[in-house]
C-alpha cells in the first residue's frame, strides 16, 4: 500500500504544472524533523584524485562519521559531526544561522520577476563557504583521542555550486603555517528544511523556483534591468589596458587547481582568445566533486577583444553611501557581438593596495545578484547579510540581456588598487570554477 501511494504521488507530481508542485511537498525529500541524522559521505584521495584542497598528513585518519543536525529555531541549526570509532571525536557547529545559507533575494528585486529569476539563480549557483573559527563560540571538539581537541582550528561548512541542498563540511588544521584539511565529508541538507527558509528569506513560494534551485535551468537572454539596482549619477571612460602579452600568474586557489585545467602551452592572457585553443575545465558534478573526465568547455570568443572601459558613479538602495561601478566592453572579433561585464556597488577608495601576488586578497567575488564572497568568516556573513549587499556583477549582451556567464567560464572577478598607485586599479577574471585566472587588466581611475 505504501509503495503504491508513492508512486501516485510522484504520478501526481509529474503530471501537474509547476504552480503545483509545491502540493507535492510530501514526497520523502522533503520530509522532515527537529532533529535528524544523515549520511554523509567521504572520498579517499584514490577516489578523489582531482581534490585541490591543501591537505594535512593528518588527512584520512579521522574519518568515517555521520551528522546529526539539530533545529534550534525556524532558522538556526546545530551540525553535531559524530564518530563510528573511538579515536575519533565529536565536533559540533552550534547555533548556526542557516538562512544566511540559503538563497535570498535583495528587497528591490522582488519586484521584478527577471531580476529575481537571476538572482536566486546565480544566488544558489554559487559556492559559499563559511568558516567557524575554533575559539569563536560556535565550535565544541568532545571526545576521540586528544587530536582534534588539541589541534583542530577550523571547521567550514560550504553550499556548493550545485543542486540544493549539497553541501559540505570541512574540518581543518595549522600546520607548517598554513590552514590543512585533515577531514571532508559531503552531506545533503534536508530539502525540507531548505524550503521552509527559503520561503522565510523570500516570502515566496518554493513551488515557484524550486526547479532552477534543485536543477540547473539557464536564464540566459533574461532581460537585466540595471536601472533597478542602481542610479547612475555620472560615468566616463577611463584608461584601461588588458596586459595581453604578460605570462600568466597563479596565486592562492588557482595554484592548487593547476590539476583541474586541461591546457597546453598557454603562456600568456591572450592565448585564452586564440582561436582553436583547447581549453577545458573539470567539471563540478554532484555532490561536490572536480572531474577530469567531465570536461568543462567555454566561449571565450564573446570576450576576444577588449574594447574599453568605462566608471560609474552610483546609488544603491542598499546603502546611503556614493559607490561605484565598472563596466568592460567585450567584442567578439569574427562577429562584432558585445558583451558588458559590470561589477557594480564597489567603494574603489576602500580597496585594499595590494602587490599582484596579493590578489586573492583583495575583493574576490563570484558573479550575481545579493551574493556573499566564495570564501567568509561567519562573523563576517553575520554583519554583511548578502540580501543587503549592494554587490552586483552580471554579463550582458548590447541590449541588456543576461548572459550566461557559466557556459562563458567566467565566474567572477578579483580586484584591488595597486600597492604603489592608488590610483590604478588592478582587475583580474576567474575562470570556471576559479580554476584560473583568464585575464588580467590595469584600468587606471585617478
Amino acid at each position: 500500500m505504501k509503495n503504491k501511494m508513492f508512486f501516485n504521488a510522484i504520478l501526481g507530481c509529474v503530471f501537474t504544472s509547476s504552480l503545483s508542485i509545491g502540493a507535492c511537498s510530501h514526497l520523502p525529500k522533503y520530509n522532515i524533523s527537529d532533529t535528524m541524522i544523515i549520511p554523509v559521505r567521504e572520498f579517499s584521495t584514490a577516489e578523489y584524485p582531482e581534490d585541490p584542497a591543501g591537505k594535512s598528513v593528518q588527512f584520512g585518519r579521522y574519518a568515517d562519521r555521520k551528522l546529526k543536525l539539530v533545529k534550534r529555531d525556524a532558522t538556526h541549526f546545530d551540525f553535531v559531526l559524530e564518530p563510528l570509532n573511538n579515536h575519533t571525536a565529536t565536533v559540533i557547529v552550534k547555533n548556526v544561522d542557516v538562512s544566511l545559507m540559503t538563497p535570498g533575494e535583495p528587497a528591490w528585486v522582488k519586484s521584478d520577476k527577471d531580476l529575481e529569476i537571476i538572482a536566486l539563480t546565480d544566488r544558489q549557483w554559487n559556492r559559499q563557504q563559511v568558516s567557524f573559527k575554533r575559539d569563536g563560540g560556535h565550535v565544541e571538539v568532545v571526545g576521540g583521542n586528544g587530536f582534534e581537541k588539541d589541534n583542530l582550528s577550523f571547521v567550514d561548512i560550504a553550499k556548493n555550486c550545485l543542486n540544493a541542498g549539497l553541501w559540505e563540511i570541512l574540518l581543518s588544521i595549522q600546520e607548517n603555517g598554513q590552514k590543512a584539511l585533515y577531514y571532508q565529508g559531503w552531506f545533503t541538507f534536508p530539502l525540507g528544511h531548505y524550503r521552509d527558509i527559503f520561503e522565510l528569506n523570500t516570502g515566496t513560494s518554493y513551488s515557484k523556483h524550486w526547479y532552477k534551485l534543485e536543477h540547473w535551468s539557464d536564464p540566459a537572454g533574461t532581460p537585466v534591468p540595471l536601472e533597478k539596482l542602481r542610479k547612475v549619477e555620472q560615468e566616463k571612460q577611463i584608461k584601461a589596458e588588458f596586459l595581453a602579452d604578460e605570462p600568466i600568474i597563479a596565486y592562492g586557489e588557482q595554484v592548487r587547481k593547476t590539476r583541474t585545467f586541461i591546457a597546453k602551452n598557454l603562456v600568456t592572457w591572450k592565448d585564452f582568445y586564440e582561436e582553436g585553443r583547447s581549453i577545458r575545465f573539470a567539471s563540478f558534478v554532484p555532490p561536490g566533486l572536480y572531474k577530469v573526465s567531465k570536461p568543462w568547455k567555454n566561449e571565450y570568443w564573446r570576450l576576444s577583444k577588449f574594447d574599453k572601459a568605462i566608471l560609474r558613479d552610483i546609488t544603491s538602495p542598499a546603502s546611503d553611501k556614493p559607490l561605484q561601478e565598472l563596466e568592460l566592453v567585450f567584442e567578439n572579433k569574427k562577429t562584432g557581438n558585445v558583451s558588458r561585464l559590470f561589477v557594480s556597488g564597489i567603494n574603489v577608495a576602500a580597496l585594499p593596495q595590494l602587490e599582484v601576488k596579493d590578489y586573492p586578497k583583495g575583493l574576490y567575488m563570484p558573479m550575481g545578484i545579493g551574493i556573499p564572497p566564495f570564501y567568509q568568516s561567519y562573523e563576517d556573513l553575520e554583519q554583511n547579510p548578502p540580501y543587503k549587499s549592494a554587490y552586483f556583477s552580471v554579463l550582458l549582451d548590447s541590449k541588456n540581456r543576461w548572459i550566461n556567464h557559466h557556459e562563458v567560464a567566467v565566474d567572477g572577478v578579483a580586484l584591488h588598487r595597486d600597492k604603489e598607485n592608488p590610483n590604478l586599479l588592478h582587475l583580474y577574471l576567474l575562470s570556471y570554477e576559479r580554476h584560473s585566472l583568464i585575464g588580467h587588466f590595469l584600468i587606471t581611475i585617478g
